[in-house]
């Protein structure tokens, strides 16, 4: 049985999934110059991109592990979002648990709605294993195989492993690890292994995949080292970021809104089962480059309209908000101005106050002493070294708690 500080010790950690680690294999991957051109056209270039899926063993003996990821889910998507140049970041999650249990895998797959991802995450619960080894090898074939993993080069894609038991190597009909990776080295897809635990075959095992993974070993130690702190300022962040929350509107055809409207109603679910600090987290990651794409999602009115990209009188009436469609095009416009200009007060308060957030939070990991020997900056060394292969840099700041 893991303890709740183990738990929390690695997904905060296992968040500050931003970093670079030295141990770990990488995957293999004079003319006369022209008149210079007076007037030259600058090549587009092309957005890097971060998916990320985590394969997690959901088995009973987790149940502490389960719970920290939902605290430290947004950590995590703070320090990806750190790099430069400003990455697109997807997250993806694969359940597993062993035959005979009431699921093997349960698969959610790479989003930049990282929302829906954190609802999926609210909803596990730990139950099931108890006899040793766990179906590890489908998870992988399923995090490799039954997740659309992104066609792009200049996509840094990995897979975290995390769990404390080995491998079923004596299931029929079922493609084991050694190939599984090799699959996953031809599609430049890196699984880093996390170890709960001390098992010494589950070591041995763990070893292995992150060596054929092109990946990194870490294990968790029964003591912990995890960074789970809560502030003064979490419960207003939360509160402000509840209200901005509400300025979103989306428009569309009844197919787009339904679909967007899951996006509100997922939402309201995290606002009304999550921790505070974890709410004061998800607030900090939807200020980033990164996280706007999580915070708008698609056709979002009021940002399409303050930003020019689209006029409001040239959006057909029955496609607006059913809020809208009665007003007089006169109000219609003032509503969208007043949530603009209350939008930009909320990012602005929620800015300051997740400033004040984040010296509070270095200042009691000082005081914590030896938080660089901590799983969270070997995780974020590992990342790092990883992510700037693919092109990606990470300044040396401070983490994001």
């Amino acid at each position: 049985m893991k303890t709740k500080l183990i738990a929390l010790t690695l997904f905060s950690v296992t968040a500050a999934v931003v970093a670079a680690y030295p141990a770990f294999e990488t995957l293999d991957l004079k003319r006369q110059a022209p008149a210079p051109d007076t007037n030259p056209v600058q090549p587009l270039l092309a957005q890097h991109r971060i998916d990320l899926v985590f394969a997690l063993d959901t088995t009973g003996s987790m149940g502490g592990l389960i719970e920290a990821a939902k605290e430290k889910i947004w950590s995590i998507t703070s320090n990806l979002a750190a790099a430069q140049p400003t990455p697109v970041i997807r997250i993806g999650l694969v359940a597993y648990r062993d035959r005979g249990d009431n699921y093997v895998t349960l698969v959610h797959d790479l989003s930049t709605d990282i929302d829906s991802v954190y609802t999926t995450l609210m909803e596990l619960q730990a139950a099931g294993g108890g006899d040793g080894p766990e179906s590890v090898n489908q998870a992988l074939d399923d995090a490799l195989n039954k997740i659309s993993w992104s066609q792009d080069t200049n996509t840094y894609k990995v897979i975290f492993l995390v769990g404390d038991a080995e491998p079923h190597m004596d299931y029929p009909n079922e493609r084991r690890y050694p190939q599984i990776l090799a699959d996953a080295r031809k599609r430049q897809i890196r699984i880093n292994a996390i170890q709960c635990g001390q098992d010494d075959a589950t070591r041995v095992s763990w070893r292995e995949i992150a060596r054929l993974g092109a990946g990194a070993y870490l294990q968790v130690d029964q003591s912990g080292s995890a960074v789970a702190i809560s502030t003064p300022f979490d419960s207003k962040i939360a509160e402000l970021s509840q209200a901005l929350d509400e300025t979103r509107l989306y428009y569309g055809s009844a197919a787009e809104r339904a679909h967007l409207q899951s996006k509100l109603d997922a939402a309201k679910k995290l606002h009304a089962g999550a921790s505070t600090a974890s709410r004061a987290r998800r607030a900090e990651y939807n200020l980033s480059a990164s996280g706007e794409t999580n915070f708008l999602g698609e056709n979002e009115l009021v940002d399409a309209v303050d930003s020019g990209r689209v006029a409001l009188d040239n959006i057909e009436n029955d496609t607006l908000p059913s809020s809208l469609r009665a007003m007089a095009p006169a109000d219609r416009k003032r509503l969208i101005e007043q949530k603009a200009e209350q939008r930009k007060i909320l990012r602005q308060e929620i800015g300051k106050l997740s400033r004040k957030r984040s010296e509070y939070l270095e200042q009691k990991v000082k005081e914590l002493g030896n938080d660089e020997a901590s799983l969270d900056h070997k995780i974020q060394s590992v990342v790092k070294a990883q992510a700037t292969a693919e092109g990606l840099r990470y300044d040396d700041g401070a983490m994001h708690y």
